[in-house]
């Protein structure tokens, strides 16, 4: 055991030295480390938006819940349902009930301008018409502030983080669209769900103002249980009155998600690489700096007996150590600045605005923390070997 402990023994001393030399080499080091802490803040940042988007529509989908669309459609912008269509969908098989009846709700979906509160410019901003089940059908959704609206008047409640972002949605102001004033009279939240993004009304005060018949775009519906999905599905895909598409919420708003998701990802990760390999030549300089100025001390110890993986351990150790300082303060940068920031973007599927917040998680930091890593022992590995391979006469040659 005497020649592993030994070992252990000089990584120990040569990275203590250089540790301790960190002072004369302050500035390549402090340049190096915030470097490193800028790449880990941008990638966490442009990846908590990703996080953020994400989580708004994920909570969306209850397991016991479905949307019904016309066959084909990917969206409800591009569905399209009849009356006798929707009622035919309540009285199918696995649909929850209560007293009053099925637990379904049709819906209508346009889309309205109204402006940002951050840069005053207008913005799709999604207007549903809903029906008396819409909240039983939905987890979590109430009202926070004001009331319900009154059903049959041209009133609203605006989601919670429409409030936030767009202007003109306070309770008691009122909302122009088109020929008519609606006046807001609640706010909701949804436990920051996508439907906060939305401003809802009455469907059938909707169909009268945008001359929609008696037509809808999808229909929402609480089933019995997770389990029922099945059977709900299979009795409308086999009806020959129907030609429909019927999804779980949760994956019908997985699937909304994808695009934006996988587009702020792709370039959080092109954003990341790029400022990653400008911070690994920062640690390239200040590890081929670090050998510079311990060459006679390095020489030294290899003269009294050092091997050379010794010191290309010790170095890369110190490289990494550098690293993780730099990692944890751009982890902890971006937490401050991102975590929980409310914006909201545009979902493709849909072209509405989604609200939502950033979500710096676990989970990102880690991954944070991985690429500053990374950074260290790249950065560390050629100066180490060169300092391993200096020859000990010439090392000491400096004295």
């Amino acid at each position: 055991m005497a020649g592993p402990i030994n070992w252990f023994s000089q990584i120990g001393s040569i990275t203590k030295f250089g540790l301790l030399s960190i002072p004369q080499r302050r500035g390549t080091v402090t340049a190096t480390v915030f470097g490193i802490a800028g790449v880990v803040a941008v990638l966490v940042g442009v990846l908590s938006i990703a996080a953020g988007f994400k989580q708004a529509m994920t909570v969306s989908g209850a397991p016991d819940a479905a949307v019904v669309l016309r066959s084909g459609a990917d969206s409800e912008m591009v569905s399209g349902l009849g009356r006798d269509q929707t009622r035919v969908i309540a009285d199918s098989p696995g649909v929850a009930h209560t007293a009053q009846g099925p637990l379904t709700s049709a819906e209508l979906f346009v889309i309205i301008n109204l402006p940002k509160r951050s840069t005053g410019l207008d913005a799709n901003v999604p207007l549903r018409g809903v029906e008396a089940n819409a909240m039983q059908v939905r987890d979590n959704v109430k009202i926070v502030q004001g009331r319900m609206f009154e059903w049959g008047k041209n009133e609203v409640i605006v989601g919670s983080g429409a409030v936030q972002e767009f202007a003109g949605l306070e309770v008691g102001s009122k909302l122009k669209v088109g020929r008519y004033e609606w006046p807001v009279v609640g706010i909701f939240s949804a436990n920051g769900g996508v439907a906060e993004s939305e401003i809802w009304t009455d469907a059938k005060v909707l169909q009268e103002a945008y001359n929609r018949g008696d037509s809808f775009q999808s229909v929402y519906v609480k089933l019995n249980s997770p389990g029922a999905f099945q059977e709900f599905k299979d009795s409308l895909t086999s009806n020959p009155q129907l030609s429909v598409k019927v999804v779980r919420q949760s994956e019908y708003y997985a699937e909304q998600s994808q695009t934006m998701t996988r587009l702020i990802t792709t370039l959080g990760f092109l954003i990341a690489f790029l400022m990653a390999i400008g911070a690994l030549f920062g640690a390239l300089n200040t590890m081929y700096s670090a050998v510079s100025t311990r060459t006679r001390e390095i020489a030294t110890l290899r003269a009294l007996g050092f091997g050379r993986g010794a010191v290309v351990v010790s170095l890369m150790i110190e490289s990494l150590l550098l690293a993780l300082v730099g990692g944890a303060i751009g982890g902890g940068l971006a937490y401050l600045a991102f975590n929980n920031f409310h914006t909201s973007t545009m979902n493709f599927q849909s072209f509405s605005q989604v609200t939502f917040a950033f979500r710096v998680t676990p989970e990102l930091l880690v991954r944070g923390i991985v690429w500053s890593a990374l950074i260290g022992l790249i950065g560390g590995l050629f100066p180490a070997i060169r300092a391993a391979r200096l020859p000990i006469a010439a090392g000491l040659r400096e004295l």
